[in-house]
Protein backbone atom coordinates (compact mmCIF):
# COMPACT_ATOMS: atom_id res chain seq x y z
CA UNK A 1 0.00 0.00 0.00
CA UNK A 2 2.55 2.15 0.88
CA UNK A 3 4.53 1.86 -2.35
CA UNK A 4 1.31 2.48 -4.49
CA UNK A 5 0.84 5.82 -3.00
CA UNK A 6 4.38 6.66 -3.22
CA UNK A 7 4.49 5.47 -7.01
CA UNK A 8 1.03 7.72 -7.26
CA UNK A 9 3.27 10.69 -5.89
CA UNK A 10 5.76 10.24 -8.59
CA UNK A 11 3.37 10.64 -11.25
CA UNK A 12 2.10 13.55 -10.31
CA UNK A 13 5.43 14.91 -10.78
CA UNK A 14 6.41 13.38 -13.57
CA UNK A 15 6.06 15.66 -16.68
CA UNK A 16 3.89 13.50 -19.20
CA UNK A 17 4.65 16.07 -21.76
CA UNK A 18 8.31 15.58 -22.24
CA UNK A 19 9.86 14.74 -25.76
CA UNK A 20 12.06 11.81 -25.50
CA UNK A 21 13.39 12.96 -28.92
CA UNK A 22 15.73 15.53 -26.73
CA UNK A 23 16.39 17.78 -30.15
CA UNK A 24 17.49 20.49 -28.12
CA UNK A 25 19.60 21.13 -24.68
CA UNK A 26 17.62 22.12 -21.49
CA UNK A 27 18.27 23.90 -18.29
CA UNK A 28 16.38 24.33 -15.04
CA UNK A 29 13.63 27.28 -15.63
CA UNK A 30 14.42 28.84 -11.89
CA UNK A 31 16.85 27.99 -8.99
CA UNK A 32 15.08 25.17 -6.67
CA UNK A 33 17.27 23.99 -3.72
CA UNK A 34 17.12 21.42 -0.53
CA UNK A 35 18.91 20.69 2.36
CA UNK A 36 19.68 17.03 4.64
CA UNK A 37 22.29 14.69 5.93
CA UNK A 38 24.86 13.76 3.17
CA UNK A 39 25.17 10.34 3.40
CA UNK A 40 28.46 9.26 3.59
CA UNK A 41 30.16 12.27 5.47
CA UNK A 42 27.16 12.79 7.74
CA UNK A 43 27.54 16.54 7.58
CA UNK A 44 24.33 18.56 6.76
CA UNK A 45 24.34 20.02 3.58
CA UNK A 46 22.37 23.14 1.39
CA UNK A 47 22.25 22.09 -2.55
CA UNK A 48 20.99 24.09 -4.66
CA UNK A 49 19.88 23.76 -8.71
CA UNK A 50 21.02 26.72 -10.90
CA UNK A 51 19.95 26.93 -14.41
CA UNK A 52 23.09 27.42 -16.46
CA UNK A 53 24.27 28.58 -20.58
CA UNK A 54 24.53 26.51 -23.47
CA UNK A 55 27.16 24.09 -23.59
CA UNK A 56 28.14 24.51 -19.38
CA UNK A 57 27.73 20.78 -18.82
CA UNK A 58 26.23 19.90 -15.47
CA UNK A 59 28.98 21.62 -13.02
CA UNK A 60 29.01 21.06 -8.74
CA UNK A 61 30.14 24.47 -7.67
CA UNK A 62 31.40 23.92 -3.73
CA UNK A 63 30.11 27.44 -2.15
CA UNK A 64 32.38 26.85 0.71
CA UNK A 65 35.61 27.55 -1.18
CA UNK A 66 36.38 30.27 -3.64
CA UNK A 67 37.06 30.75 -7.15
CA UNK A 68 37.67 28.14 -10.15
CA UNK A 69 39.11 25.52 -6.78
CA UNK A 70 35.13 25.64 -6.48
CA UNK A 71 34.06 23.99 -9.71
CA UNK A 72 33.71 20.57 -10.05
CA UNK A 73 32.58 19.06 -13.36
CA UNK A 74 30.73 16.49 -13.45
CA UNK A 75 32.25 13.73 -16.36
CA UNK A 76 33.77 10.81 -16.77
CA UNK A 77 37.37 12.04 -16.55
CA UNK A 78 36.98 13.47 -13.37
CA UNK A 79 35.98 10.72 -11.47
CA UNK A 80 38.04 9.69 -8.25
CA UNK A 81 36.76 7.21 -6.54
CA UNK A 82 33.68 4.46 -7.21
CA UNK A 83 33.81 2.93 -3.06
CA UNK A 84 30.03 2.77 -2.35
CA UNK A 85 29.44 5.75 -4.23
CA UNK A 86 31.01 7.92 -7.21
CA UNK A 87 33.31 11.08 -6.46
CA UNK A 88 34.45 13.88 -8.64
CA UNK A 89 37.27 15.63 -8.28
CA UNK A 90 39.07 18.30 -9.72
CA UNK A 91 43.01 19.81 -10.40
CA UNK A 92 42.77 21.19 -7.56
CA UNK A 93 42.01 18.28 -5.67
CA UNK A 94 38.28 19.55 -4.68
CA UNK A 95 35.89 16.50 -4.75
CA UNK A 96 32.25 15.88 -4.85
CA UNK A 97 31.07 12.58 -3.99
CA UNK A 98 28.15 10.36 -4.19
CA UNK A 99 26.63 12.60 -7.58
CA UNK A 100 25.23 9.18 -8.94
CA UNK A 101 21.73 9.92 -7.85
CA UNK A 102 21.71 13.90 -8.33
CA UNK A 103 23.23 12.76 -12.09
CA UNK A 104 20.03 9.94 -12.46
CA UNK A 105 17.64 12.49 -11.66
CA UNK A 106 19.17 15.54 -14.20
CA UNK A 107 19.47 12.50 -17.14
CA UNK A 108 15.30 11.42 -16.02
CA UNK A 109 15.04 15.12 -17.13
CA UNK A 110 17.00 15.58 -19.59
CA UNK A 111 18.49 18.58 -18.18
CA UNK A 112 22.04 19.08 -20.34
CA UNK A 113 22.87 22.55 -18.72
CA UNK A 114 23.05 23.27 -14.59
CA UNK A 115 25.36 24.44 -11.72
CA UNK A 116 24.83 22.82 -8.69
CA UNK A 117 25.49 24.87 -5.36
CA UNK A 118 26.78 22.66 -2.46
CA UNK A 119 27.88 24.25 0.77
CA UNK A 120 29.73 20.54 1.74
CA UNK A 121 31.50 17.93 -0.16
CA UNK A 122 28.19 15.54 -0.66
CA UNK A 123 24.76 16.28 -1.95
CA UNK A 124 22.02 15.35 1.06
CA UNK A 125 21.18 11.54 0.79
CA UNK A 126 17.38 12.64 0.51
CA UNK A 127 15.16 9.60 0.75
CA UNK A 128 18.36 7.68 -0.44
CA UNK A 129 16.71 7.46 -3.94
CA UNK A 130 16.45 10.29 -6.84
CA UNK A 131 13.02 10.94 -6.43
CA UNK A 132 13.18 14.19 -4.54
CA UNK A 133 15.59 15.69 -7.01
CA UNK A 134 13.20 14.64 -9.94
CA UNK A 135 10.54 16.49 -7.58
CA UNK A 136 13.01 19.15 -7.36
CA UNK A 137 13.45 19.58 -10.92
CA UNK A 138 10.29 20.15 -11.94
CA UNK A 139 9.46 22.44 -9.15
CA UNK A 140 11.88 25.06 -10.76
CA UNK A 141 10.81 24.04 -14.42
CA UNK A 142 12.46 22.94 -17.47
CA UNK A 143 13.68 25.21 -19.59
CA UNK A 144 14.22 24.26 -23.57
CA UNK A 145 17.15 26.30 -25.10
CA UNK A 146 18.38 26.96 -28.69
CA UNK A 147 21.39 24.54 -29.12
CA UNK A 148 20.60 21.32 -30.20
CA UNK A 149 21.00 18.56 -28.10
CA UNK A 150 23.62 15.48 -29.57
CA UNK A 151 24.12 12.55 -28.10
CA UNK A 152 26.95 9.86 -27.81
CA UNK A 153 26.13 6.60 -30.22
CA UNK A 154 27.63 3.77 -29.14
CA UNK A 155 29.20 1.89 -32.37
CA UNK A 156 30.28 -1.24 -31.15
CA UNK A 157 30.70 -3.82 -28.40
CA UNK A 158 32.90 -2.75 -25.28
CA UNK A 159 33.33 -4.84 -21.59
CA UNK A 160 34.70 -4.87 -18.58
CA UNK A 161 35.40 -7.36 -16.16
CA UNK A 162 34.89 -10.60 -16.04
CA UNK A 163 31.96 -14.17 -15.78
CA UNK A 164 31.63 -13.06 -12.22
CA UNK A 165 31.34 -9.27 -12.36
CA UNK A 166 31.28 -7.51 -15.86
CA UNK A 167 29.63 -4.15 -17.69
CA UNK A 168 29.33 -3.60 -21.09
CA UNK A 169 28.01 -1.46 -23.95
CA UNK A 170 26.44 -2.25 -26.71
CA UNK A 171 24.74 -0.57 -29.93
CA UNK A 172 21.11 -0.03 -29.97
CA UNK A 173 18.94 2.39 -30.94
CA UNK A 174 17.67 3.80 -27.90
CA UNK A 175 19.28 3.91 -23.98
CA UNK A 176 18.78 0.59 -22.74
CA UNK A 177 20.18 0.00 -18.68
CA UNK A 178 19.69 -3.16 -17.30
CA UNK A 179 21.66 -4.93 -14.76
CA UNK A 180 21.30 -8.30 -12.38
CA UNK A 181 22.63 -9.29 -9.00
CA UNK A 182 22.10 -12.12 -6.93
CA UNK A 183 22.62 -11.90 -2.96
CA UNK A 184 23.07 -14.22 -0.54
CA UNK A 185 20.60 -12.54 1.78
CA UNK A 186 16.90 -14.07 1.32
CA UNK A 187 15.63 -10.37 1.46
CA UNK A 188 17.57 -9.59 -1.86
CA UNK A 189 18.03 -12.80 -4.21
CA UNK A 190 18.75 -12.67 -7.79
CA UNK A 191 17.20 -9.99 -9.04
CA UNK A 192 17.08 -8.20 -12.86
CA UNK A 193 15.59 -5.13 -13.96
CA UNK A 194 15.70 -3.68 -17.61
CA UNK A 195 14.59 0.12 -18.30
CA UNK A 196 14.38 1.41 -21.63
CA UNK A 197 14.24 5.29 -22.33
CA UNK A 198 10.92 5.51 -23.64
CA UNK A 199 9.70 4.45 -20.22
CA UNK A 200 9.12 7.18 -17.74
CA UNK A 201 11.98 6.93 -15.39
CA UNK A 202 10.65 9.28 -13.20
CA UNK A 203 8.15 6.50 -11.60
CA UNK A 204 10.14 3.34 -12.86
CA UNK A 205 13.41 3.73 -11.50
CA UNK A 206 13.98 7.17 -9.59
CA UNK A 207 12.32 6.28 -6.18
CA UNK A 208 14.55 3.19 -6.11
CA UNK A 209 16.57 3.07 -3.00
CA UNK A 210 20.09 2.29 -2.14
CA UNK A 211 20.20 -0.06 0.30
CA UNK A 212 22.44 -1.81 2.27
CA UNK A 213 23.49 -5.16 4.19
CA UNK A 214 22.96 -4.37 8.15
CA UNK A 215 26.51 -6.39 8.66
CA UNK A 216 28.22 -4.17 6.88
CA UNK A 217 27.43 -1.16 8.34
CA UNK A 218 30.50 -1.27 10.87
CA UNK A 219 33.20 -1.75 8.12
CA UNK A 220 32.01 0.80 5.95
CA UNK A 221 31.89 3.77 9.27
CA UNK A 222 35.14 2.40 10.01
CA UNK A 223 35.87 3.37 6.79
CA UNK A 224 34.49 6.83 6.69
CA UNK A 225 31.59 5.81 4.81
CA UNK A 226 27.61 5.70 5.48
CA UNK A 227 28.66 8.06 8.27
CA UNK A 228 25.03 9.64 7.90
CA UNK A 229 23.74 6.57 6.90
CA UNK A 230 20.23 5.69 8.73
CA UNK A 231 16.75 4.05 7.60
CA UNK A 232 15.37 7.55 6.32
CA UNK A 233 18.12 7.30 3.78
CA UNK A 234 18.56 3.68 2.75
CA UNK A 235 16.65 0.31 2.51
CA UNK A 236 18.59 -1.90 5.84
CA UNK A 237 18.65 -5.51 5.11
CA UNK A 238 19.52 -7.88 7.91
CA UNK A 239 19.29 -11.73 6.92
CA UNK A 240 15.83 -12.17 5.14
CA UNK A 241 14.22 -9.30 6.98
CA UNK A 242 13.73 -5.72 5.47
CA UNK A 243 14.22 -3.14 8.42
CA UNK A 244 12.22 -0.41 7.33
CA UNK A 245 9.06 0.27 8.66
CA UNK A 246 7.15 0.68 5.59
CA UNK A 247 9.08 -2.04 3.26
CA UNK A 248 10.29 -2.24 -0.29
CA UNK A 249 8.39 0.08 -2.98
CA UNK A 250 9.27 -2.67 -5.35
CA UNK A 251 9.37 -6.05 -4.83
CA UNK A 252 12.64 -5.76 -7.34
CA UNK A 253 13.54 -2.04 -5.68
CA UNK A 254 17.36 -3.66 -5.14
CA UNK A 255 17.85 -4.26 -8.67
CA UNK A 256 16.25 -1.53 -9.73
CA UNK A 257 18.03 0.69 -7.60
CA UNK A 258 21.37 -0.52 -9.44
CA UNK A 259 19.84 0.64 -12.70
CA UNK A 260 19.46 4.11 -11.34
CA UNK A 261 23.07 4.39 -10.44
CA UNK A 262 24.28 3.01 -13.75
CA UNK A 263 21.86 5.81 -15.27
CA UNK A 264 23.30 8.52 -13.05
CA UNK A 265 26.88 7.24 -13.93
CA UNK A 266 26.65 7.09 -17.69
CA UNK A 267 25.52 10.59 -18.05
CA UNK A 268 28.70 11.46 -17.20
CA UNK A 269 29.53 10.68 -20.58
CA UNK A 270 28.65 14.38 -20.77
CA UNK A 271 25.65 13.85 -23.21
CA UNK A 272 22.64 11.17 -23.26
CA UNK A 273 24.02 7.48 -24.30
CA UNK A 274 22.39 5.72 -27.51
CA UNK A 275 23.32 1.98 -26.53
CA UNK A 276 22.70 -0.63 -24.59
CA UNK A 277 24.40 -1.21 -20.96
CA UNK A 278 24.62 -4.44 -19.04
CA UNK A 279 25.30 -5.33 -15.72
CA UNK A 280 26.14 -8.22 -13.59
CA UNK A 281 26.78 -7.76 -10.46
CA UNK A 282 28.44 -4.40 -11.56
CA UNK A 283 28.33 -1.13 -9.39
CA UNK A 284 30.00 1.97 -9.61
CA UNK A 285 34.02 0.65 -10.42
CA UNK A 286 32.76 -1.17 -13.50
CA UNK A 287 29.83 1.43 -14.71
CA UNK A 288 32.77 4.08 -14.78
CA UNK A 289 34.75 1.56 -16.37
CA UNK A 290 33.34 1.00 -19.13
CA UNK A 291 32.93 4.78 -20.14
CA UNK A 292 36.33 4.65 -19.80
CA UNK A 293 37.09 1.59 -22.30
CA UNK A 294 34.35 3.29 -25.01
CA UNK A 295 35.93 6.58 -25.05
CA UNK A 296 39.42 5.28 -25.01
CA UNK A 297 38.17 3.71 -28.52
CA UNK A 298 37.20 6.15 -31.08
CA UNK A 299 36.08 3.76 -33.61
CA UNK A 300 33.37 2.41 -30.65
CA UNK A 301 31.58 5.49 -30.59
CA UNK A 302 30.43 8.36 -32.66
CA UNK A 303 28.56 11.60 -32.41
CA UNK A 304 24.91 11.63 -33.19
CA UNK A 305 23.34 14.92 -34.25
CA UNK A 306 19.90 15.96 -34.63
CA UNK A 307 18.03 16.12 -38.14
CA UNK A 308 19.01 19.69 -38.91
CA UNK A 309 16.14 20.56 -40.87
CA UNK A 310 13.50 19.31 -38.39
CA UNK A 311 15.67 21.55 -35.49
CA UNK A 312 15.02 24.86 -37.54
CA UNK A 313 11.60 23.67 -37.78
CA UNK A 314 10.86 23.47 -33.96
CA UNK A 315 13.02 26.34 -33.91
CA UNK A 316 10.65 28.22 -36.26
CA UNK A 317 7.66 26.57 -35.06
CA UNK A 318 8.87 28.23 -31.33
CA UNK A 319 9.21 31.93 -32.57
CA UNK A 320 5.35 31.38 -33.41
CA UNK A 321 4.29 30.42 -30.01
Amino acid sequence: MAATLYRSRIERQASPGQSRAGRFQQTLAHPNRCSGIALHCGLPVEMTLRPAEVGTGIVFRRTDLTGEAALVAARWDAVADTRLCTTLCNGYGVRVSTVEHVMAALAACEIDNAIIDLDGPEPPAMDGSAAPFVALIHEAGIARQSAPRNAIKVCRPVAVGDRDRFACLLPADELSVECEIDFDSAAIGRQHYRYVASEDMAREVAPARTFGLLRDVEKMQAAGLALGGSLDHAVVVDGDRILNRLGLRYHDEFARHKVLDAIGDLYLAGAPLVGRFRGYHSGHELNHAVLRALFADSSAWMWEYPCAAAVSGQIERARLL
